[in-house]
């Protein structure tokens, strides 16, 4: 009985000891800015794109905006709020998303606090500042329409739109490889949920969200498993899903198909106003 109370004292002071580790460093995995190089200067030959800076109170944050093909629209035109991955910037997303801009959208990329060249520190609460002070910039342009923006956020910027969604209007929400919440992860590590700093329960955010939703996720992603992406499009009150035969890294397999669908979602909700794109085709 001795030496079991003694096996069992320890293991449960290891376990304590590495459920205090997890708290002290669980931001360094969740948001591993340091194993991205920063570029000192960035090259993208977008026609006229805009670069400022975003004053929060953890310092400036980088944004960029890429205006709509004026060829396409007249007037104030819809916009993107577009969040990236934990382990991506800004810089690695303008030529890809770039499409929408052809479609007669603007595009507004906000980049972390931490990372790339912005100030501060990355957290939910950081980032959740950075978002809205860069919807608030977004809004406040005269040629862009305050009623029809959209959010985007791959990965672990689902999180960081979720937020947004829940503290802003906007006409659309589109989740890539987005997770319930971070807080479901917890198991994973063998940790209780309530040591988690930034939950970004994006669950909630999905179930009070009265717009549309768009769920896209990969059906053999092994880092947000296809279970996270169906219980966001089940909790959606006018959500669609569309799984594609990928993983994580590898979302989406077809570009083409991608803005097929991402083209046919914004008609279907009302951002596009004429169709001009392939036919609507039928997602599973």
């Amino acid at each position: 009985m001795h030496v079991a109370l003694r096996i069992g004292s320890g293991i449960l002071i290891f376990y304590l000891a590495y459920c205090c580790f997890l708290f002290l460093f669980q931001r360094h995995i969740l948001f591993p800015r340091y194993q991205i190089g920063t570029p000192s200067e960035t090259v993208v030959n977008i026609p006229g794109m805009e670069k400022m800076w975003l004053p929060t109170n953890h310092g400036k944050v980088e944004a960029w905006f890429l205006p709509p093909d004026r060829d396409r629209v007249t007037g104030p035109a819809p916009a993107v709020i577009f969040a990236h991955g934990n382990a991506e910037l800004i810089d690695f997303w303008p030529q890809e998303l770039s499409k929408f801009t052809s479609l007669g959208m603007g595009l507004l990329l906000v980049e972390y606090p931490g990372y790339g060249r912005s100030e501060g520190t990355p957290s939910q609460e950081s980032i959740t500042e950075a978002f809205l002070a860069g919807y608030d910039t977004l809004i406040s342009r005269n040629d862009v329409d305050p009623s029809r923006i959209v959010l985007l956020g791959r990965s672990l910027g689902g999180g960081a739109v979720c937020v947004l969604a829940a503290r802003r209007p906007s006409a659309a929400l589109i989740l890539m490889s987005a997770f319930s919440s971070v807080r479901a992860f917890a198991s994973k590590f063998l940790a209780p949920g309530f040591l988690i700093k930034d939950p970004f329960d994006n669950l909630a955010s999905v179930k009070s969200y009265t717009g549309p939703v768009l769920v896209m996720h990969g059906r053999h992603d092994t880092l947000v498993p296809y279970k996270h992406g169906v219980s966001l499009y089940r909790a959606a009150q006018r959500g669609e899903m569309i799984t594609y035969d990928c993983a994580h890294n590898d979302f989406p397999p077809s570009w083409q198909i991608f803005w097929q669908d991402v083209e046919s979602f914004l008609h279907k909700a009302g951002i596009l106003e004429n169709k001009t794109g392939n036919e609507e085709r039928k997602n599973t």
